[in-house]
């Protein structure tokens, strides 16, 4: 992994010969993680926790400043992708996001021209080089595949609302040519953080049960592979874990193991719960992007 600290708060995540991924954060890894500087990251309540490089243009900052992140972002992949070839390929000219809405839409951006106004989708795949694929999370669980043999790349966001309704089994679908598809998946709230009422859990059950989305044996065991008492009816989900399962049932290869980064507990990214219970009136955005040379 390498960080980027001295640029934009980013890691990479994983280089291939024409495939890089990239974790983006809300601050720098370069503090030390003492009281004082957790606290200023948390931000204050009441108050909005933009931190460093927020790219969400739907959460009430400064659209100008989160289209200059963007192209930070942009700038920032670029001049990793240079330091790390050695064959002086060029890197990609553009990024795109989507308008995410917690369900199963697929964005092809290969059939679309860039555009200031972002499809409302859930997931993006491209076949075409010199692009990068973005998707933007506070909790929820983002994934990127890569298929070696076709070049096809793609980038989902799956909360709770999209594992339920098989957003990642739908954009898998779209990977037609025979070959293995690598996946990742970035930061996101862990179990111990994601307390939730049981009728999540259940209608989660019977989201993953319509669209046959996970092997009957994992169906059977649902409750007690993906969730844990709490108490007074709650109990805590394992989102994580459960998309991994379904990456894995659609017959995609998990590349990293988890636990990941949780985004809740660790104050370097951003988090809509914490946000929540800070009682801040919006928070940032991250973003999983994954770029094909």
């Amino acid at each position: 992994m390498t960080n980027m600290t001295n640029r934009v708060p980013m890691n990479m995540l994983a280089q291939f010969d024409e495939v890089a991924i990239f974790q983006t954060a809300a601050f720098a890894h370069n503090d030390v993680d003492e009281p004082a500087a957790q606290n200023q990251r948390i931000g204050q309540k009441g108050q909005a926790n933009y931190g460093e490089l927020n790219l969400g243009l739907h959460v009430h900052d400064n659209a100008t400043k989160v289209l200059d992140n963007r192209m930070r972002l942009l700038t920032a992949i670029n001049e990793q992708l240079a330091d790390d070839l050695t064959d002086q390929r060029h890197g990609i000219n553009s990024l795109h996001w989507v308008s995410q809405v917690h369900g199963k839409e697929i964005y092809n951006a290969d059939a679309t021209a860039l555009n200031m106004a972002p499809m409302a989708a859930d997931a993006i795949v491209s076949q075409q080089s010199g692009r990068g694929l973005a998707i933007m999370t506070a909790d929820c669980v983002p994934i990127v595949l890569y298929q070696p043999t076709s070049g096809k790349i793609a980038a989902i966001h799956a909360g709770w609302q999209g594992l339920a309704c098989g957003v990642i089994q739908e954009t898998i679908k779209r990977f037609t040519e025979s070959g293995a598809i690598q996946a990742w998946i970035g930061v996101c709230i862990s179990q111990e953080n994601y307390e939730v009422n049981t009728d999540v859990r259940d209608k989660l059950l019977a989201g993953c049960i319509t669209n046959q989305t996970l092997s009957d044996k994992h169906i059977d065991d649902f409750v007690a592979l993906f969730s844990t008492p709490s108490y007074n009816d709650k109990i805590k989900l394992d989102l994580p874990k459960l998309a991994a399962m379904q990456l894995e049932a659609a017959s995609a290869m998990v590349m990293k193991d988890l636990p990941v980064a949780c985004s809740y507990a660790d104050t370097h990214y951003y988090s809509y719960r914490r946000q929540t219970h800070m009682q801040q009136p919006a928070t940032g955005r991250m973003a999983l992007v994954i770029v094909r040379r």
